[in-house]
């Protein structure tokens, strides 16, 4: 990030062949940018350099955006690789945590890399790596949070979208650390609540007759239905509260299942 933007490459995993603790071979298909030999990989805060490219047979010294591979990366971190886990290219000594908060206490340009799915997955990593301290991953989180402000201006996401990837992190926040220093479920609850435009029984009134509605109705039912999935991930913490907006959550729980 200093000395202006750094192209970004990542690297989905489809499944690990071989690890031990200098490295591993993994499948991964490239799912932006370019993968080239030499670079440097992120897996939460640790670091995996990409030693060789092997595609039908022969080595490549590189890998374009859609192509799969086979990969050796070095670093003890290979052994803990999944399939779906997604690493992001970084420079030699980059996208440190402080060094993203750093750059987002900027407000940088929305152009700037890293390109905002990156910063996303980079972010979400952080978050989810139980081998970090509880302070980082609330730091990671956070990180998480503004990363999906950037995805969502970048993507041109519907409000509705856009408020349910913000309470995915949130939920996941609260669940994961509890009430507190993960968050408030009580309040997330109430923001969704205020997103939605219906009363349960006209819900449930239209999704018993949801195929005959326009597309455009049945999208924005869907999106009502990821909403009360959201509340819904954080019952557990709600229901020790005394807030009233706990009877209101209980009102739709019996809807969500209904919805398309």
């Amino acid at each position: 990030m200093r000395g202006g933007p750094v192209p970004i490459a990542a690297l989905q995993v489809y499944s690990v062949e071989e690890a031990d603790g200098s490295g591993g071979v993994c499948r991964v298909r490239c799912i932006g940018g370019a993968a080239r030999t030499g670079q440097v990989y992120a897996a939460g805060d640790a670091r995996l350099g990409l030693r060789w490219i092997e595609r039908q047979g022969r080595r490549e010294s590189s890998l374009g955006a859609g192509r799969a591979a086979r990969v050796h990366l070095a670093g003890p971190a290979a052994a803990l690789l999944a399939g779906g886990q997604v690493l992001t290219a970084v420079p030699p000594g980059g996208h440190a945590l402080e060094e993203l908060e750093a750059w987002l206490a900027t407000e940088p340009p929305l152009g700037d890399e890293p390109h905002p799915m990156t910063l996303s997955s980079l972010a979400a990593a952080g978050m989810q790596d139980e081998a970090l301290p509880d302070a980082r991953r609330l730091r990671w989180g956070r990180v998480a949070l503004a990363a999906v402000e950037r995805r969502a201006d970048w993507a041109g996401l519907h409000a509705l979208d856009r408020a349910a990837d913000r309470a995915g992190v949130r939920a996941y926040l609260i669940r994961e650390f509890g009430p507190g220093r993960g968050g408030d479920p009580a309040a997330l609850c109430r923001e969704l609540l205020a997103l939605i435009d219906l009363a349960p029984a006209e819900a449930v009134a239209q999704a018993r007759v949801w195929r005959e509605l326009p597309r455009r109705r049945i999208r924005h039912l869907r999106r009502v239905k990821v909403l009360l999935d959201r509340m819904a991930s954080v019952g557990p913490q709600l229901a020790e509260s005394d807030d009233p907006v706990v009877q209101a959550v209980g009102e739709w729980a019996g809807v969500r299942a209904l919805l398309p």
